[in-house]
């Protein structure tokens, strides 16, 4: 790999480690306001929306300068909306702010990979990034569930000078330490080079750009092997997104954890994620992409499996791991999401390199992203609205993880029987392609 990809990790690292951490800080902060249960999934639909509205005009932003400097302007924003919330902006509207940041930095984070590297190397590249993705959510779920922790709020809020600057609880006292995560990601965005690939002059028109970005989905949708690559990451991130929640509900009833604990549990889906994105880069090459959609339907095979246990059906048991003591149904527990987590990462890493590379060849790094943002976070935005109306219809917890297994079961055998139907029109090889426009490679 050459060496600006290093930075281009390090820069998402920390960018991603400091949103998780977020997340949970802003889960503590809806608590301490008392805010009902069903608000809680609506900070991931606030943080959501921007990349839906923004999605025809981030495109063109990416790619009207260098992609490092797109990162660096965006980590700022992302510092603003969390500066809001510290001063008592409700932390739905100050997520949203975070959520510009992050629906303008997406298209930048991915399209660089596009420009910097071969398209041999997207699928190892891609299972880098997301391995590094995901090794920030486990840390950064783990570091917020630790900063609202009674311990770290103790010593953060017994620190000089932070009741003067109106940090008073433990989730505000989180949020002051989280600001600086983002900054040292903006740092690292300093770091990455030029590529070198250059567009077309980007359109400043608003509704040019959305004729353009219409014309771009289109082009996408309609391509026999990036429509099946939409319509599986589609899936996987609003399946993801709305997993994050359903697992601290289904820790506090099945298991009787707390946010804290919660947290670390849901950290480990995202260790088997990075597990099976890291096997996926190494096993499997761009042209057979496609022969991961089995994984899919185990993943949700393995939700419907989940919504059965409880801490109850297990034998009251401690196990050893080093000189750490862990309860059975808890060491169960974590074997049980690291699986689904495994089996998620393995089949969207390919997915995601097939998407990016025909997105590439048909139209430009900051488009296709731009695109595929869209439709992915529109499936977020649905999904995380049906589940927060069936916390608030008060439906069993056991009930909504049953569904949402049924739900991934079934989308997934439809989107294979449409895949084999393509199969049997389309040329393998094609899936390698000249890029329409000039590039740096």
């Amino acid at each position: 790999m050459k060496k600006g990809f290093y930075w281009i990790m390090a820069a998402q690292f920390f960018s991603s480690l400091a949103d998780n951490a977020l997340l949970i800080a802003s889960i503590a902060l809806l608590l301490q306001l008392q805010a009902p249960g069903w608000m809680t999934p609506l900070l991931k639909f606030f943080f959501t929306v921007s990349y839906v509205v923004l999605a025809p005009f981030v495109g063109a932003f990416a790619d009207s300068m260098m992609k490092g400097r797109v990162m660096f302007i965006t980590n700022l924003v992302k510092v603003v909306g969390l500066m809001l919330m510290l001063a008592s902006v409700h932390p739905l509207l100050a997520y949203g702010v975070v959520g510009l940041g992050a629906a303008a930095y997406s298209p930048a984070k991915y399209g660089i990979l596009t420009e910097l590297l071969p398209p041999q190397q997207l699928v190892a590249a891609n299972g880098w990034i997301e391995g590094t993705t995901v090794g920030s959510i486990i840390l950064g779920t783990v570091f917020g569930g630790f900063l609202v922790s009674q311990m770290a709020s103790r010593y953060l809020l017994g620190l000089p000078g932070l009741a003067h600057l109106g940090i008073n609880t433990a989730a505000e006292a989180a949020l002051g330490v989280i600001v600086f995560v983002y900054i040292i990601a903006a740092l690292c965005n300093l770091k990455i080079p030029d590529t070198g690939a250059r567009y077309p002059h980007q359109t400043a028109n608003p509704a040019k750009q959305l004729v353009e970005f219409i014309h771009c989905t289109k082009v996408l949708w309609t391509d026999k092997l990036g429509q099946i690559s939409m319509a599986v990451t589609t899936l996987f991130w609003g399946a993801g997104a709305t997993l994050q929640f359903i697992v601290i509900k289904w820790a506090e009833y099945a298991l009787g954890l707390d946010l804290s604990k919660a947290a670390t549990l849901q950290a480990t889906v995202a260790f088997g994620v990075a597990a099976g994105a890291m096997l996926a880069a190494t096993r499997v090459p761009l042209k057979r992409s496609l022969t991961v959609l089995p994984m899919g339907m185990g993943m949700g095979i393995l939700c419907m499996v989940l919504s059965l246990y409880s801490r109850s059906l297990v034998p009251d048991l401690q196990i050893s791991i080093g000189n750490l003591h862990l309860p059975l149904y808890l060491v169960l527990a974590g074997m049980f999401m690291i699986a689904i987590g495994a089996m998620a990462g393995y089949f969207v890493v390919p997915m995601n390199a097939l998407l990016q590379h025909r997105g590439y060849v048909l139209l430009s790094a900051g488009h296709s992203i731009a695109v595929q943002n869209f439709n992915e976070n529109v499936s977020v935005l649905v999904m995380l609205s049906v589940y927060a109306l069936l916390i608030k219809l008060n439906l069993h917890i056991q009930w909504i993880i049953g569904l949402f297994g049924v739900f991934v079961v079934g989308t997934m055998w439809l989107v294979m029987q449409w895949n084999k139907r393509n199969m049997r029109e389309r040329d393998w090889t094609q899936i390698i392609g000249e890029p329409r426009h000039e590039s740096a490679h």
